[in-house]
């Protein structure tokens, strides 16, 4: 059973800020991959150190799942990825009013990215 009380999302500031005027996320990766790739807070650290080493422009967007309005659908991530591990995957636009918390968010001085506290 996955944890769906809460999904996160990295996006960079101008992106997210070019969603609230919108209002709906709907990122590059929406048009190739057909999905918008979310995480649990516990995976987040894996995509942010593969996609976003060193980069201080980022915000986690805090998800309800409940609130997305499409399809979340739990699915393999990359082969480096612990074993048997699946991500959320967002078949649509994210709709701002699902986005419950923004947080800035910084990598470690070594531009790595840690696992989150919660």
């Amino acid at each position: 059973m996955h944890d769906t009380h809460t999904l996160v999302h990295i996006c960079d500031l101008n992106d997210w800020s070019n969603a609230r005027q919108i209002g709906e996320y709907r990122p590059v990766s929406l048009n190739e991959a057909g999905f918008i790739h979310l995480s649990t807070p516990q995976q987040a650290h894996l995509p942010a150190n593969r996609l976003f080493r060193g980069r201080e422009d980022l915000v986690l967007l805090r998800i309800d799942p409940a609130l997305v309005g499409a399809e979340v659908v739990w699915e393999p991530g990359v082969p480096t990825d612990p074993e048997s591990m699946l991500f959320p995957h967002l078949y649509g636009p994210l709709p701002v009013e699902a986005v419950t918390a923004v947080e800035e968010y910084l990598p470690e001085a070594d531009g790595s990215f840690a696992p989150l506290t919660e």
